[in-house]
């Protein structure tokens, strides 16, 4: 049971590995794309390729007989989309297994991933778990880390997670049929958010400081991204990095400080710098940050437009969100 581009590995290192996949389950085609054409799943591409049996339902919990006649030996749930009722999670004899990207019970939810470069996080990686009823709670069967690099993009690292779970997957399926593999219960107090990514979270936000807003431009790529406005348009950052501080000579968050080729230098909280190396104005290509001040005439001084502080929402992703 999947749809995008996380499951399709796991797939094929099932049917790679002699398992027999009686069903596969996906979300159906959406129309996308300026013309609104139906485009396939992924994970319907990799099905239809390897030959599996498909069933793309609207909503699972509305017709769940198909799956449940399967009389499936073990369910595997992999960037799905959907909430599966307690029908579905107990019509097989090992219950459902679930690939997630995150080292549980840190960022439960749908944007691990995006979350967890956002927040500046050094490593992550996959835990396969059994599903229960709650959202990313279920007990742990495995884990596996896996470095974040300074320079990840959430496009950059969810094709290595992907990659890292389908294995991890195979080695779970494997132990528990020889018994090596044995639930553990999540620990509640160490357990942290990562809810869905919304448009407005890519609103840039410079009351956050110069690290906190590099590390979204990188997790929030390739989508929302993050961008600013000026005179009405959008400018998105599409390479941005900490470069220290200059408390004395910006205190206003959004204060360019500096325009040299190196980039554009604007002022975060507490006088921190951050320098936008790419840009890429609306209905245009990507551009370096210093050729478009030269075309725009920006200079030090102005303030650039971010957003509404949103820290106290969504900036900070703790044990209490």
């Amino acid at each position: 049971m999947g749809t995008g581009d996380f499951a399709v590995p796991s797939l094929e290192a099932i049917h790679g590995a002699g398992h027999e996949v009686s069903l596969v389950v996906s979300q159906p085609d959406r129309p996308q794309g300026r013309g609104l054409s139906l485009r396939k799943t992924p994970v319907k591409i990799a099905a239809e390729r390897l030959g599996l049996g498909l069933f793309q339902p609207e909503k699972l919990r509305l017709d769940p007989d198909p799956v449940i006649a399967m009389k499936a030996e073990v369910l595997v749930v992999v960037a799905y989309g959907q909430i599966l009722r307690e029908s579905i999670l107990e019509c097989a004899n090992w219950g459902a297994v679930n690939v997630h990207a995150s080292l549980l019970p840190k960022y439960r939810g749908a944007a691990p991933i995006q979350w967890a470069i956002a927040s500046g996080e050094a490593q992550t990686g996959v835990t396969t778990m059994r599903l229960d009823r709650g959202m990313d709670t279920g007990p742990i069967l495995l884990q596996k880390t896996c470095a974040i690099d300074p320079e990840d993009t959430t496009a950059a690292l969810e094709p290595r997670l992907a990659m890292l779970g389908a294995a991890l997957l195979i080695d779970t399926l494997a132990g528990l049929v020889n018994g090596s593999v044995e639930p553990t219960p999540q620990d509640e107090a160490s357990s942290t958010k990562a809810p869905l990514i919304r448009k407005s979270d890519g609103d840039v936000d410079f009351s956050l400081s110069a690290d906190q807003t590099a590390n979204r431009v990188r997790g929030f790529s390739p989508w929302p991204g993050v961008q600013f406005r000026r005179q009405g348009r959008s400018i998105r950052i599409l390479c941005a990095a900490a470069i220290g501080g200059a408390p004395d000579l910006a205190p206003v968050p959004g204060t360019i400080v500096r325009v040299s080729r190196q980039g554009l230098d604007v002022a975060c909280a507490q006088g921190s710098l951050l320098r936008l190396q790419l840009l890429q104005p609306e209905s245009r290509g990507p551009v370096s940050a210093f050729d478009f001040a030269n075309g725009a005439k920006l200079r030090a001084g102005e303030v650039l437009a971010g957003s509404i502080p949103k820290t106290a929402a969504r900036g900070t992703i703790d044990a209490s969100d």
